[in-house]
């Protein structure tokens, strides 16, 4: 019986054991201030290829419970994707995809071309392959280091693109080197469609189970309710992926999108009805990535494998660069995006699987390939994990992730070119960011009204290019506002007969009056007691920079966090 146990484990053992040592391991990474995500890669590593504790096919056994946690996760990954809260970033998330496009696998092909190792067929897929960055150790950084800010939402949200861009341009070189390799055919138009058609089939399924969960659970109150349908949407939707032979990743990321477009205030469904148990699947997953991975292939891919991780990381240091001067980033964003996109594991190892388990490819083909992806894929999972870390603390979001004062400003409520020719108008403008920003359900021109008539009780205006109007909400829970800012100063009337350059409008309801005054108070504290803050958010560039400005560590003393 006891021989049994050790040879032919029970899956529910396996992963109790997995479990275990999953959360012990990322225990212990942190103690050595390294991530919790290297250091269970590193125990799944021991538990597989070195010591052999399970074997292959039981480790193969568990595929189900990784399926589903990286579905979790790329659900997590595209409700980053909220059309309304990334207006401020589009500009330096367009052009980062471009780059990222191009520049990354430009480079990696020529590495490997050089080389003289590979066809250019086995180049093309090498190189778009090496475009992805691992949507699952990204998010498991930024949750356990509890990082918040205008960095960490243009990561998450440029590797849910950089997947998508990823998946399409793989599809595109499969087939063109299929084309290639098994009939030396011409390449038509059928294989300039692929990746369209791969991208309408995760549209289609990940939006449309979107869909039907918004509405399942347009009446649903009960969290049990919620969680079970939560589960049923992301395992139909990985489960008639891998059915219809699309991409989960792809369809799971759109499901994620779907939701956090049709319902964004309602946190209650997805993958936040799973937080409870976060650590565990985390711990889980990265255990489990880390026993899959194969030491075998390090000598057979030889140098090539080093010249290709190298390309690799001078591909996404020189895109994320690029890309962030040419939008007009914050230097903490510019300096530390490509490092953070390091990271690289599953979406890689599968699109891999989709060549070198097809014969229609030659098998040295199939071979290289291999052994080039898992052994670029080891050092990248190895190292990936810690310098996104850096990159995260030098970044300056790094334990930012916890309730400050005025946390309710984030970039996408900050307009850097506010124009009026009078008071109301300027309001008037602001009003409408608020509303359209804050995804609220008002009467526009009764919320304005409130703001117009407070002003009229007594200027809000107070002194030196700031003021701070307020209306009040019938309705709701939390305070929320919009900041407009004029570098040249906007002529109004004001107390004290200097332009207003920065006008902050609040909205709260009744039993928000005491945040408002105190968020009042932290403005006029910020602006009118240093004038270094003043007139570095009078001139701010863009929303990214006014952003920073009133949310970095010096900030702390008027925008304190209120847990402390």
């Amino acid at each position: 019986m006891l021989a049994s146990l050790i040879e032919q484990p029970k899956p529910l053992l396996v992963l109790a054991v997995i479990l275990v040592v999953g959360v012990a391991s990322g225990a212990l990474a942190k103690r050595l201030r390294v991530p919790s995500v290297t250091g269970q890669i590193v125990a799944g590593i021991l538990l597989g290829p070195i010591f052999h504790v399970f074997s292959h096919s039981t480790v193969q056994g568990m595929a189900p419970i990784t399926s589903f946690a990286l579905g979790l996760m790329a659900v997590a990954v595209g409700s980053h994707l909220n059309v309304a809260r990334l207006s401020g970033a589009t500009r330096r998330l367009v052009i980062l995809l471009v780059c990222e496009a191009l520049i990354t696998p430009v480079i990696v092909y020529g590495t490997v071309m050089l080389t003289g190792a590979a066809t250019w067929t086995t180049g093309l897929l090498i190189a778009t392959i090496a475009i992805s960055t691992a949507p699952a150790t990204i998010l498991a950084i930024v949750k356990e280091t509890r990082s918040k800010g205008v960095f960490v939402k243009t990561l998450v949200a440029a590797v849910a693109l950089n997947n998508i861009a990823c998946i399409l341009l793989f599809e595109l070189a499969h087939m063109v080197a299929l084309t290639s390799l098994t009939d030396g055919q011409d390449i038509g138009v059928a294989v300039w469609l692929e990746p369209l058609k791969a991208l309408g089939y995760a549209l289609a399924l990940g939006g449309g189970v979107g869909v039907i969960l918004v509405l399942a659970t347009r009446h649903v109150v009960r969290s049990d309710r919620l969680a079970t349908l939560s589960l049923i949407a992301i395992l139909a939707t990985a489960g008639l992926a891998s059915q219809i032979e699309a991409s989960a990743l792809l369809s799971c990321l759109f499901l994620g999108i779907a939701l956090a477009n049709l319902s964004p205030d309602k946190e209650e469904i997805g993958h936040e009805v799973f937080d409870s148990f976060e650590t565990a699947i985390f711990a889980i997953f990265f255990t489990l990535a880390g026993m899959e991975l194969n030491f075998d292939y390090l000598g057979e891919a030889g140098i090539l494998a080093v010249l290709v991780f190298g390309a690799r990381i001078v591909g996404k240091l020189l895109s994320a660069n690029i890309a962030m001067r040419a939008a007009g980033a914050t230097n903490r964003v510019r300096k530390n995006l490509g490092l953070a996109l390091l990271p690289q594991a599953g979406l890689a190892v599968g699109l891999m699987l989709l060549v070198t388990e097809d014969p229609r490819f030659p098998e040295d083909v199939r071979g290289l390939i291999l052994a080039l992806v898992l052994t670029v894929v080891l050092l990248n999972e190895i190292v990936g994990p810690i310098v996104a870390r850096i990159a995260l603390a030098r970044s300056g979001d790094l334990g930012k992730d916890r309730a400050r004062l005025i946390d309710f400003i984030h970039e996408e409520h900050i307009i850097t070119d506010l124009k009026a020719d009078t008071l109301e108008e300027a309001i008037g403008r602001l009003t409408d960011v608020l509303i359209r920003r804050n995804n609220l359900q008002v009467d526009r021109e009764k919320l304005l009204a409130s703001a117009l008539q407070h002003e009229e009780w007594g200027s809000t205006c107070l002194g030196e290019g700031l003021a701070v109007p307020f209306a009040d909400l019938e309705e709701g829970r939390r305070i929320v506002g919009a900041v407009g800012i004029s570098s040249e100063g906007l002529a109004f009337d004001t107390p004290d007969g200097e332009p207003v350059h920065c006008m902050v409008l609040l909205a709260t309801p009744p039993s928000q009056r005491d945040h408002r005054n105190e968020v009042t108070a932290a403005f006029a504290t910020a602006i009118l007691s240093d004038s270094n803050i003043e007139h570095q958010l009078y001139h701010a560039r863009s929303p990214a920079h006014a952003y920073e400005l009133l949310h970095h560590d010096e900030a702390e003393d008027f925008n304190h966090f209120l847990e402390d």
